[in-house]
C-alpha cells in the first residue's frame, strides 16, 4: 500500500508538473502569472494606423491591436509627463497625492501620503520582478534600440522594504526573473534629439503634402512639416515596437507576457502637451494577452473596447493581472480582470492642469460619453501664457505670433492669441472633435452645463484636489529662474524633416 501511495503521488505530481510546465519550457518559462510589459511612448496621441489614422505607418503596433484589444476612449490624467506619470505608477490621480505641479518636489523629499505606494512595490510584494528597461541589446554602443529609464515622479520614492522603486534596468535579466513587470520607455514623440532624427530611421517618411492639420493651426509649409515629423517620431516608436516583439518571440516569452502599449500623455504640440483638451489626455491604449494564460471574459483579438478609462485605471487592473488585489485607497479602477472582479465602467473620466514649467494655472475637466467640461481658475490669463519651453521648442507657435500680427489667422486660429480665457468651456466631440465651438453660454446646453459642473464639483470635493493651494511664490520664481537660464541664449527650434 505504501508503494502504491507512493506511486500516485508520483503521478499526480508529474500531471501537475506537465499540466503547468508543458514539454521543453522551464518553471521560469512559464510562471504561474503572466509577465507584463508596458512599452510606453512620450507624448503620443492615438494617431496611430490601427486607430484609423491616415498618413502614418505602424504595422508593429497594428499587430498588437489585431493580437490584442484596443481602447478607444483612454486618457490620462494629466496632459503633461511628471503628474500623468505620478498618477499612473500610484493609481492615485495627482490631484489627491500632491503630485500635480510639473516637476514639482524635485528636492524637497516629499513623499507619497500613508497608504499609497508605487505599483512596483505592490507588485513585488506579490512576488513580481521589477525593470525599467534601458539597456535592451547588452550592447554599450547601441543607441537606437534602447529604453530611457524615464521615471519622472513629483514625489520622492521611499519604499517601505526596497532601496530602489526597480529591480533592474536590463532586459537580459528578464528571462531568468519570472513572473516580471517591466516598463520600456521611448522618447521618440518627444521634442528632442529623438524627434529630430526620428526620419533618419525610416525608408518611408510621412508626406507634409498629405497632412491633415487641425483647424486651429494655420494650414502652412511649416505646420505640415511639424506635423509630418511627429508622425515620423511615431513610425520610429513602431519599429522599436517590432523589435521588442522580435526579442520576446525569440526568447519564448511573448506568449507568455501581457503586452501593453500607452502614451504618458497627449502629443507635443501647442494646444495639446499641458492642456487638458482631447489632444492633451486623449491616448493610445493596447493590450495583447498571451496564449498561455486564458484570456479575461470579454477579452477578444481585434476588439475595440469603448469603454471611458483613465489611465490609473491601468494601474489597478495591471494588479488584477498579476493577481493582487489593489489597495484599499487606489482610485484606479479594474477593467480587465486576472482573477479579480472587475470595477464599474466610468460614466466619467478627470483631468486636471496645474504649474507646467514657469507657467501657473489651473483647469479642470469632466467629460462623458459625448461632451468634455473644462473650467478655467484663471480667466483672466491669455491662453499663450510664457512657456519657455514651448517659444523655443515649437515651431508652430512662432509662426502663429508672426501670422497674428501679419492679421492672417483665421478666426479659429485667432482664439489661441486672446488676451484672456472664458471661465467655461464645453465641447460636443461627436460634432466637434477638435474642440473649437464653446458651447458653454449656449442656453440650450444650460443643463448638460450644470450636470458636467456639478459632478466635477463632487470629484474635486471627493477626491481632496489639492490644486486649491496655490504653491509658494518662491517655488514660482525657481522655476522661473531655471527656464529663464535653460533657455537663455539658445536658438529656437528649426523645423526638422
Amino acid at each position: 500500500m505504501k508503494n502504491m501511495s507512493f506511486h500516485v503521488s508520483f503521478y499526480v505530481l508529474l500531471a501537475l508538473v506537465v499540466l503547468f510546465f508543458p514539454s521543453g519550457l522551464n518553471a521560469s518559462d512559464n510562471p504561474l502569472t503572466p509577465n507584463i510589459l508596458w512599452l510606453i511612448a512620450e507624448d503620443m496621441g492615438p494617431e496611430l494606423g490601427c486607430y484609423g489614422y491616415p498618413e502614418v505607418l505602424t504595422p508593429h503596433l497594428d499587430r498588437i491591436a489585431r493580437e490584442g484589444v484596443i481602447y478607444s476612449h483612454a486618457y490620462t490624467t494629466s496632459a503633461v509627463c511628471s503628474p500623468s506619470r505620478s498618477a499612473f505608477m500610484t493609481g492615485m490621480y495627482q490631484t489627491s497625492i500632491g503630485a500635480h505641479n510639473h516637476r514639482s518636489h524635485r528636492d524637497d523629499g516629499y513623499l507619497l501620503p500613508d497608504g499609497v505606494k508605487v505599483i512596483t512595490d505592490i507588485l513585488r510584494d506579490g512576488g513580481y520582478y521589477t525593470g525599467n528597461i534601458v539597456d535592451l541589446t547588452g550592447d554599450s554602443n547601441e543607441l537606437f534600440y534602447r529604453g530611457t529609464g524615464k521615471a519622472d515622479w513629483n514625489f520622492t520614492y521611499k519604499g517601505e522594504k526596497y532601496k530602489n522603486p526597480f529591480d533592474t534596468n536590463k532586459w537580459s535579466d528578464l528571462q531568468t526573473h519570472q513572473p516580471f513587470y517591466a516598463q520600456v520607455n521611448f522618447p521618440e514623440s518627444h521634442r528632442g534629439e529623438s524627434w529630430d532624427t526620428a526620419h533618419e530611421h525610416l525608408e518611408k517618411r510621412a508626406d507634409p503634402a498629405r497632412m491633415k492639420i487641425p483647424p486651429y493651426y494655420p494650414d502652412h509649409e511649416v505646420s505640415r512639416k511639424v506635423w509630418a515629423q511627429y508622425l515620423n517620431a511615431i513610425m520610429a516608436f513602431d519599429k522599436k515596437i517590432g523589435f521588442i516583439l522580435d526579442k520576446l518571440e525569440n526568447e519564448n516569452l511573448l506568449e507568455n507576457t501581457v503586452v501593453v502599449v500607452f502614451g504618458d500623455n497627449g502629443r507635443a504640440m501647442l494646444r495639446s502637451k499641458q492642456w487638458p483638451y482631447e489632444s492633451g489626455l486623449h491616448v493610445p491604449l493596447l493590450v495583447r494577452w498571451p496564449e498561455n494564460f486564458k484570456a479575461p471574459a470579454g477579452f477578444s483579438p481585434g476588439q475595440v473596447d469603448s469603454r471611458l478609462l483613465s489611465m490609473i485605471d491601468l494601474s489597478a487592473t495591471t494588479l488584477s493581472i498579476a493577481g493582487l488585489k489593489p489597495p484599499r485607497l487606489m482610485q484606479g479602477r479594474v477593467f480587465l480582470g486576472g482573477g479579480i472582479e472587475t470595477d464599474p465602467p466610468r460614466e466619467y473620466v478627470f483631468g486636471a492642469r496645474d504649474r507646467g514649467d514657469e507657467t501657473v494655472d489651473r483647469i479642470r475637466t469632466v467629460r462623458d460619453a459625448r461632451y468634455r467640461y473644462i473650467r478655467n481658475y484663471y480667466p483672466e490669463r491669455p491662453f499663450l501664457q510664457l512657456n519657455r519651453y514651448k517659444e523655443w521648442t515649437y515651431p508652430i507657435l512662432g509662426l502663429m505670433r508672426k501670422l497674428h500680427e501679419e492679421g492672417e489667422l483665421n478666426l479659429i486660429q485667432e482664439y489661441l492669441m486672446n488676451p484672456t480665457r472664458p471661465e467655461e468651456e464645453l465641447y460636443d466631440l461627436e460634432l466637434d472633435p477638435y474642440e473649437v465651438n464653446n458651447l458653454a453660454q449656449d442656453p440650450a446646453f444650460s443643463e448638460l452645463k450644470k450636470r458636467l459642473s456639478s459632478v466635477l464639483d463632487v470629484w474635486i470635493a471627493e477626491t481632496n484636489d489639492q490644486g486649491r493651494f496655490p504653491e509658494s511664490k518662491d517655488v514660482v520664481e525657481h522655476w522661473d529662474r531655471e527656464m529663464e537660464k535653460y533657455y537663455s541664449g539658445r536658438e529656437k527650434a528649426k523645423i526638422v524633416y
